[in-house]
């Protein structure tokens, strides 16, 4: 479908500005003006819960069982833990991620008197006073500090300052986009699903394109500490499909090209049904594919299931290689993400079902192998007649 193809400039852009804008989890504000703005401008409309977790609802010829696809707007970061007396500063991090890979960051700290630039820093970082101790002091969060780029000598000054226990740090991105594909960045996750969703909507609205079912588009705030999708789904919405990173390393059968659908977490398997129907699309619309599953990972999917909400989840993912360090990916995934959201937006209802909460008896519920499925289009048994 040529109408229907994806803006890869459009998707690398929208990537690149939501790069730009800083969101660890807690400080997710500007990132949701941006995105909620984007929404706006493409034609949809807009809710916001209190904290700033976006809707937005596109109307398809039902209002039941609608489809919802999601994504987290929150990155890791950093907080102020102490004020140290040598006038550096200790810090916790804002999701889980290792001081390993904090070592040598920029980055920016939000105080009360202003943004202040710094670098996060082992605690031996200087190999002509402390020689082989670089190298073999301990990988942790105690062991690194932020070296304050301003006058701080000592906690005083850091005082002066205005900058305090808890105060936001934000990680520089340092991205990337390479002309052979390839995008190197912190925070691909999940600001690469972020532009993966407003690139399927962009091609479905430029197409004007008829869904069966409402579908919802869905942006979380704090998907990085574990909230995710749990206080922005509708009863309306009876399947959720998260957008989130895979795993390219060894043992995973991840890739950074095409899809990778993931088949379970550590929270458990995702939605058999759902999952099929996604992996079908792929080969229906020569869509590169390929299944993993994530022992040390969790999503918005599993969030909002633990919150109570009773719908059917399935994990889309984009493989980057070294999660939560230096990442990267490839525009080949990002892409095929986005033709596989707007063709299971456009895709026929299967489970009818679905479209109820609640619902008496059997009839129409799902079986899960072919034998016992057929069973169900026998017509019934009357019992024989006696001679």
């Amino acid at each position: 479908m040529a109408h229907l193809a994806i803006d890869q400039d459009y998707l690398t852009q929208k990537l690149a500005e939501l790069l730009a804008i800083p969101s660890p989890t807690g400080f997710t504000d500007e990132a949701v003006h941006y995105v909620a703005r984007e929404l706006e401008r493409l034609g949809l409309d807009v809710v916001l819960t209190r904290r700033g977790a976006i809707r937005a609802r596109r109307r398809g010829e039902s209002r039941r069982p609608a489809r919802a696809i999601v994504s987290h707007l929150d990155t890791l970061g950093a907080q102020v833990k102490y004020l140290k007396q040598n006038g550096r500063l200790e810090l916790v991090p804002i999701g889980n991620w290792s001081a390993r890979f904090a070592e040598g960051a920029r980055v920016s700290i939000f105080s009360s008197k202003g943004i202040y630039r710094g670098s996060i820093l082992p605690l031996k970082a200087s190999g002509h006073t402390f020689n082989e101790e670089v190298d073999t002091q301990p990988v942790g969060w105690p062991f690194v500090e932020l070296r304050v780029d301003a006058l701080a000598r000592n906690k005083d000054d850091l005082i002066e300052l205005g900058i305090d226990v808890g105060d936001i740090v934000a990680i520089d991105p340092a991205p990337e986009f390479i002309d052979n594909g390839f995008i190197v960045s912190r925070h691909l996750d999940d600001k690469a699903g972020v532009a993966i969703m407003l690139a399927a909507l962009k091609a479905m609205q430029k197409a004007n394109v008829t869904t069966p079912v409402d579908t919802y588009w869905l942006f979380t705030i704090a998907e990085e500490t574990g909230v995710g999708a749990s206080a922005v789904v509708v009863p309306d919405i009876a399947s959720l499909v998260a957008i989130d990173n895979g795993t390219t390393a060894p043992g995973q059968n991840s890739s950074e090209f095409g899809v990778t659908l993931a088949m379970a977490d550590q929270t458990g398997p995702f939605d058999y049904h759902l999952s099929k129907k996604l992996f079908e699309l792929c080969h229906e619309h020569d869509i590169a594919v390929q299944k993993d599953v994530f022992r040390y990972y969790r999503s918005d999917a599993a969030s909002a299931v633990e919150a109570g909400h009773d719908v059917r989840t399935a994990l889309l993912t984009f493989g980057v290689d070294a999660s939560h360090g230096y990442e990267r990916i490839h525009l080949s995934a990002l892409t095929s993400i986005a033709r596989l959201v707007v063709h299971y937006a456009m895709s026929e209802v299967q489970i009818e079902r679905d479209a109820e909460e609640l619902a008496k008896g059997v009839k129409g519920f799902t079986h899960q192998t072919a034998s016992e499925a057929e069973q169900d289009l026998k017509p019934d048994d009357t019992p024989a007649e006696n001679g």
